[in-house]
């Protein structure tokens, strides 16, 4: 019980931090929140953590079902999730500027000027469409067969907690985000994205292999 609710936090937190990226997304939102009171940007970073953290767990649980009650089986989907993901862990891997956060830069003026904790700084700044098509992907993949309740359990048990420590990475990078950026430098953000670029590949390589070997078994 404890290795499955282990494995599945891992999944889940390995999977949705490199394109959730909150390190990377810190200087944005520190930038956009210049004209903030240091306890007004504390405040709102809690709202953008809550708001992320509700996205996530949204399209995770209900993702996969809305999909295949529109007639698109749960295999196809963690096939078609699985395809996305190592996509997103190449271009993180190997371009200089990919990341859920790449549309920042064209969010209109007014918006900026007019901060809200949904929009824009919990989406598209914290958590875009490449955030959510992952959390779908991992919200599909499932045991095939029926699985004991206990399991069931356990690994939703562990997905819900990796959303949670997702949820307290985004507040902690958005909190801190003065005091990260100068202790990083580019050179130790550089090394963090490329790192979890490479886990997040693998994450979708073995994504595809679960849809493959389910679509197989209806067969």
């Amino acid at each position: 019980m404890f290795n499955e609710l282990l494995s599945a936090f891992l999944l889940t937190f390995a999977g949705l931090f490199p394109i959730v990226n909150p390190i990377e997304a810190a200087p944005f939102f520190y930038g956009m929140t210049a004209s903030l009171s240091s306890q007004e940007r504390n405040v709102m970073a809690r709202k953008v953590a809550i708001n992320g953290f509700a996205l996530l767990l949204g399209s995770m649980v209900l993702g996969p079902y809305l999909l295949e009650f529109f007639g698109i089986r749960l295999p196809v989907v963690r096939i078609a999730g699985g395809f996305v993901v190592t996509a997103l862990g190449w271009k993180l891997l190997t371009q200089e500027d990919f990341s859920d956060h790449t549309d920042t830069a064209d969010i209109p003026g007014r918006a900026r000027r007019k901060l809200g904790s949904f929009y824009p700084l919990t989406m598209p700044l914290t958590v875009g469409p490449g955030s959510m098509s992952v959390a779908i992907t991992i919200g599909s993949r499932k045991t095939p067969g029926i699985p004991p309740v206990s399991e069931i359990a356990s690994h939703a048990t562990g997905a819900f907690l990796g959303i949670i420590a997702i949820g307290v990475s985004i507040y902690l990078a958005y909190r801190f985000a003065a005091s990260m950026a100068r202790l990083l430098g580019e050179t130790g953000l550089e090394v963090l994205v490329r790192l979890s670029a490479f886990i997040l590949m693998c994450i979708g390589i073995e994504i595809i292999w679960n849809g493959w070997t389910s679509l197989n078994a209806l067969h």
